[in-house]
């Protein structure tokens, strides 16, 4: 077990996470599936268990006291993280183009997927620290992008800012540790059937995860401070 690296994965029990989780496994991680519910998470942990060492953690990103505990369990159990996917993340109704979008459903996107992902990122990031060669990856999205926003009408302003957001924090966590051995980036899955867009995506979830897999798994030589998909590098 002491040559395994350790991964935490948030938002795991489903659609994405739950094929980054796979891919983690797979390739020989020992991996925390981080989930909301209880239940939903021992639930695909069960579905994962024949492929590695596999274990369940509450994380609600709304719910700061989960977050410290879920990081107190790490420190004792394993002393360090070697890879966080900052993963989970939501759409709201209400939501929409900028003349049109709900100001609370907005919040609640931003609330969850930006400033929820920041409180996981530094309640963990001392573990991370504990690492010969973090990882953090944070997944966002083609919509995050400012200029690709400004040539398409996606119509989801909340969801989009949020993403530019997190991708804001990867560059600014990027440069902040630029002299140390952690990587930090972006991964877009891309338009990935999920219950986030009701399963009208054009991908699989196995392929949306791959990019992510490969951001977690990065060599020494690896890049930071980028934002890619699994084809090209993307422009913020």
């Amino acid at each position: 077990m002491a040559n395994k690296k350790i991964a935490l994965v948030s938002g795991a029990n489903k659609g994405i996470g739950f094929e980054i989780v796979r891919g983690l496994l797979q390739a020989g991680c020992r991996v925390y599936l981080g989930a909301r519910e209880a239940t939903k998470g021992q639930q695909a942990v069960a579905q994962l268990a024949a492929l590695g060492a596999v274990h369940f953690l509450e994380l609600d990103l709304r719910n700061q006291a989960t977050l410290n505990t879920a990081a107190a369990q790490l420190q004792r159990e394993e002393g360090h993280l070697d890879i966080l996917v900052n993963n989970a993340g939501i759409n709201v109704a209400g939501d929409g183009s900028p003349s049109t979008a709900d100001v609370h459903s907005v919040e609640q996107v931003l609330q969850t997927n930006f400033l929820g992902t920041l409180a996981v990122t530094q309640t963990f990031l001392p573990l991370v620290k504990q690492s010969a060669a973090g990882r953090i990856v944070n997944i966002s999205s083609p919509l995050g992008s400012i200029t690709l926003s400004g040539q398409n009408d996606w119509g989801l302003l909340g969801y989009s800012a949020s993403k530019a957001a997190l991708n804001m924090l990867t560059a600014q966590l990027a440069y902040e540790l630029r002299d140390t051995a952690i990587k930090v980036n972006s991964a877009n899955p891309g338009y990935t059937a999920t219950d986030l867009n009701g399963f009208a995506g054009t991908d699989t979830p196995e392929q949306g995860a791959a990019e992510a897999i490969r951001l977690a798994l990065l060599p020494a030589d690896g890049p930071t401070g980028t934002s890619s998909s699994s084809t090209a590098p993307l422009p913020w």
